[in-house]
């Protein structure tokens, strides 16, 4: 059994040789496999020639690359050298390459293509980096510029001629090393890299992948970018269970849907929302729908809703938040009983007649997506698990490697992100660190359930630190426990529920994670604007509250012919919402750094400031999860 990621490369080699590992496209946009024996060879052949050139164990390896074959191969032939890689994506902007690669000291470097190699060249002479590698084969290189097949033959040649240096190197590789150092892209100072060690991925593969049942005649579609630990964690499960991957991209996801007949995805919350509100939008448009096919959707659909449900009772995966009364749910099950047998043969006739149509769609062979990066709003959440697409909600973090919990094709609770990890502990803490509630090693639970607090997890997924900074990694460790910053509980059902945020970071629908401090701050600076908090989690872009500054706003109401006096009548006036716009605008701007998903577009104005002892603590920091329960309604109208 492999003790480590580069032993798992080999081991699927020798169990899957001939199965093809990847698909990747060719210049007709073709997919074209490459089996598991061929990839294996070229890492061992990479891993060979990087000895060669110097890599030691242990060394940080640069890696700006997205979706391509060459990834895994990359990934493969680092790991084999016992070195870290350190992953990112090429829209990385100058200034994070320029700190990534000093901050991880990285002597070598892999770059996509020419692109990437023009962005590099621009920060070059303030960086460690020494050789540089091309990964594109039809790239013009320049003279200088290394080439990632002429490295994989040299390698080949080495080993014909017996050296057989990557042996030793992988033998040597202990648990606790590094196999990734990845970078967070908070917007709050500059990133942090996460320390993630081989054995936090190997308690992944051993562990959490079995749960998925996914084997070797899955096909997994492939969509997020693949340096970020949530896909990544599905490449090593995949490699591991000998299933195949298909790169794809949002462009050409609809097609490749088609071509691949996946089995399984990787998935960001977003992602389903747009296919839901897609299909919505097809029907509601009478150029698209007529009138009788989009009233056999919806029969279908009412019938599969019913039975669905009904199912779910029955089978103890209804969420329960409050502890329901034994009687409650007899009755309940009962009804639940009566409403499956009525409504099994309509919802099996319309299923054939509709619904398998919208499967279709996704290739007609999705047996179920893990969505995680945010949470999946419950109506699109419950419409693909009713129209027979599973979803596997899952909930980590990168530092968590990134699983904490989920669900399960046994255990399919909708309202959680389902049970905690195996051979994880997880605790729910109020705000003075008080346990409310104890999830043990072997999943039985101690304390209250269905009561909030913060989730703090620990466990073999969790990170080693974040790499030169030990404060942050004291802030967010402390005896081995990881203070998520997110808001839960334990259900009824001990499955893990969350409800917010505690710690400033919000998480987009799409999985990006923003720093709202630093923006704040920037548009604090806006003479018009005397206090405002951002918004946005799990919505697909930032919203703010803003607490005008009243004296400066009269004046300028005077100046430019608003005659609101009163402050409530102030803030609804047209003229002054088109003034915050514009500041918002000219402030939270690409020219001032902030890229397009950390850009505010909608918010609204409030009369009254937030105020210590109530929305601010002590230190005048902003209670976001007061504020936040305080204008939910507003925040919610904001996305509606």
């Amino acid at each position: 059994m492999a003790n480590n990621l580069a032993e798992v490369y080999k081991e699927s080699a020798e169990k899957f040789g001939s199965l093809p590992s990847f698909f990747s496209k060719n210049e007709k946009k073709e997919y074209q496999p490459t089996n598991y024996k061929d990839l294996y060879e070229m890492g061992l052949g990479l891993g060979e020639a990087l000895i060669e050139l110097g890599v030691q164990a242990r060394d940080k390896v640069g890696f700006i690359a997205d979706h391509r074959l060459e990834w895994p191969i990359v990934d493969a032939g680092v790991l084999m050298t016992g070195a870290a890689d350190i992953p990112r994506g090429t829209d990385v902007t100058e200034s994070e390459l320029e700190y990534i690669l000093n901050h991880s000291e990285s002597k070598v470097l892999f770059v996509e293509n020419e692109k990437v190699l023009e962005k590099f060249n621009k920060v070059k002479s303030k960086t460690s980096v020494k050789t540089v590698i091309m990964m594109d084969p039809k790239a013009k290189v320049p003279s200088g510029v290394l080439k990632l097949y002429d490295l994989i033959e040299k390698g080949n040649k080495l080993r014909a001629g017996g050296t057989k240096k990557v042996e030793a190197r992988v033998a040597d590789i202990k648990p606790d090393d590094l196999f990734t150092l990845i970078y967070t892209s908070g917007t709050t100072g500059q990133p942090k890299g996460v320390m993630l060690m081989h054995s936090n991925m190997m308690h992944q593969v051993n562990d959490m992948v079995p749960l998925l049942e996914i084997g070797s005649k899955d096909r997994v579609l492939s969509i997020l970018p693949v340096w970020h630990i949530f896909e990544r964690v599905f490449m090593y499960a995949a490699i591991s269970r000998g299933a195949s991957t298909y790169f794809t991209n949002v462009r050409d996801m609809r097609e490749d849907f088609g071509k691949a007949k996946p089995t399984f995805m990787g998935s960001a919350p977003r992602l389903w929302e747009s296919i839901y509100l897609g299909i919505y939008n097809r029907l509601n448009d009478p150029k698209q729908t007529p009138a009788i096919r989009k009233a056999i959707f919806n029969t279908a659909y009412f019938f599969s809703k019913h039975f669905h449900a009904s199912v779910r009772f029955l089978q103890g995966q209804e969420v329960d938040y409050e502890g329901r009364n034994p009687v409650v749910s007899l009755l309940t099950g009962i009804k639940s009983l009566v409403v499956a047998i009525l409504t099994f043969i309509p919802y099996k006739l319309f299923d054939a007649i509709a619904l398998s149509k919208i499967r279709l769609a996704t290739g007609g062979h999705l047996r179920a997506t893990c969505s995680g990066g945010g949470a999946l709003q419950r109506h699109v959440d419950a419409f693909f698990n009713d129209i027979g697409i599973k979803v596997i909600e899952g909930y980590g973090m990168t530092e968590t490697a990134p699983v904490i919990s989920a669900r399960n094709f046994k255990n399919l609770v909708m309202g959680s992100v389902g049970k905690v990890a195996p051979k994880t502990e997880l605790q729910i803490r109020d705000f003075n660190g008080a346990v409310l509630t104890h999830v043990k090693v072997d999943g039985s639970v101690e304390g209250k359930r269905g009561v909030k607090g913060i989730v703090h997890v620990r466990g073999p997924q969790v990170m080693k630190g974040y790499y030169k900074n030990p404060e942050a990694t004291n802030k967010a460790l402390k005896d081995g426990w990881m203070d998520t910053g997110d808001l839960g509980m334990i259900n009824f059902k001990d499955t893990l529920t969350l409800t917010g945020r505690a710690k400033d970071t919000v998480v987009l629908l799409g999985g990006e994670n923003v720093e709202p401090v630093p923006i704040e701050n920037k548009l604090t600076e806006s003479t018009y604007i005397n206090q405002i908090m951002v918004v946005g989690q799990d919505q697909k872009n930032l919203g703010a509250i803003i607490v005008p500054d009243f004296e400066k706003l009269k004046i300028w109401a005077k100046e430019n012919g608003v005659s609101e006096t009163d402050e409530k009548a102030l803030i609804a006036n047209p003229k002054v919402l088109d003034l915050y716009k514009k500041e918002i605008k000219e402030l939270n701007s690409a020219k001032n750094g902030f890229k397009s998903f950390e850009q505010v577009t909608p918010f609204f104005l409030i009369t009254k400031p937030f105020e210590v002892g109530d929305e601010m603590t002590n230190l005048m920091k902003l209670k976001r999860h007061v504020i936040t329960e305080k204008y939910q309604d507003q925040i919610k109208k904001l996305y509606t």
